[in-house]
């Protein structure tokens, strides 16, 4: 039998569980996962082999409609990936009706001859099999998904009949990345994400998308012990106050809650150390977006 491999995007609106799928699959986290929409803002390889394939998933921001450069970065981001995959995941809030947003990820779709399947998640939530149903034919009338799939991204519920199915659509092929590599995203990228989750999880209202995470240092001392030094960036004087907290309650936390990630996932001890510093607006200068590490050329 010929090994196969391939490139699969993954697609949806925000908070599907797109992340949520991704990390299921290759049994550990490589994308952030937030009860908060477009948690996710880069392109994010997650690579899973077995005996008979290697699929490359690539996690992509939430489509939606953009309000400044940022939105607008990740919404090229997802779009542009779809050209280049051999297949398409659109994953669905089953619990949710086909609405406009809905919509405005079809259109994408649309621009694209790449198959996609349509991925109806958080099946486990739903009461209503017969809603589930209309909602599923109202998706097939605005569009032409090669495979529908019923699953539960939290429970596992028939991902492997979806992995498959996607294996099914895959080419023979080489396999790109060794076996036992399950991202190809640097471990700074990875640490910056963790710290951002844990921002994610801890605050609330405007916070959350008006922060990002840049390490400055990543250095190993005279002990062999890693320092990390890592910058909080925020839109204005009231959000630093809030990541701060009383007394430096809150960015306490937040660290504390990172480095416990953070070591699991290096498999060594390490000391971080977390500054946060007030960018006005951020999300809508260039110049300051490239500094964070958000390539907008492409």
């Amino acid at each position: 039998m010929n090994f196969k491999s391939g490139f699969i995007a993954i697609v949806g609106r925000p908070n599907v569980g797109k992340s949520t799928f991704v990390n299921y699959v290759l049994g550990r986290k490589i994308s952030i996962i937030s009860p908060k929409p477009q948690t996710t803002r880069n392109n994010i390889r997650g690579i899973y082999t077995d005996q008979e394939a290697q699929m490359i998933f690539i996690d992509t921001p939430g489509i939606h409609k953009p309000r400044h450069e940022l939105g607008s970065y990740m919404n090229k981001q997802a779009i542009n990936t779809l050209a280049d995959v051999d297949l398409i995941l659109l994953i669905v809030d089953a619990t949710q009706d086909f609405g406009t947003g809905d919509s405005y990820v079809i259109s994408s779709l649309e621009k694209v001859d790449t198959p996609c399947f349509l991925i109806m998640n958080k099946i486990d939530l739903i009461k209503n099999k017969g809603k589930l149903i209309e909602n599923v034919e109202a998706f097939h009338k605005q569009f032409s998904f090669t495979e529908t799939y019923y699953i539960s991204s939290l429970q596992g519920s028939n991902i492997d009949k979806l992995l498959d199915g996607i294996k099914t659509y895959l080419e023979p092929g080489p396999m790109y990345y060794p076996k036992d590599q399950v991202t190809d995203n640097p471990e700074t990228f990875i640490i910056q994400e963790v710290i951002r989750e844990k921002i994610l999880l801890l605050t609330e209202q405007e916070v959350p998308h008006s922060i990002s995470v840049v390490i400055e240092l990543m250095k190993r001392d005279e002990k062999g012990l890693l320092n990390i030094h890592a910058v909080i960036y925020v839109e204005r004087q009231s959000q630093k106050k809030i990541i701060i907290g009383q007394k430096g309650n809150m960015i306490k936390k937040i660290g504390t809650l990172a480095r416990k990630e953070i070591v699991m996932i290096l498999g060594e001890r390490i000391f971080l150390e977390l500054w946060v510093k007030v960018e006005p607006d951020w999300r809508n200068k260039k110049t300051q977006l490239r500094k964070m590490g958000y390539d907008l050329e492409n």
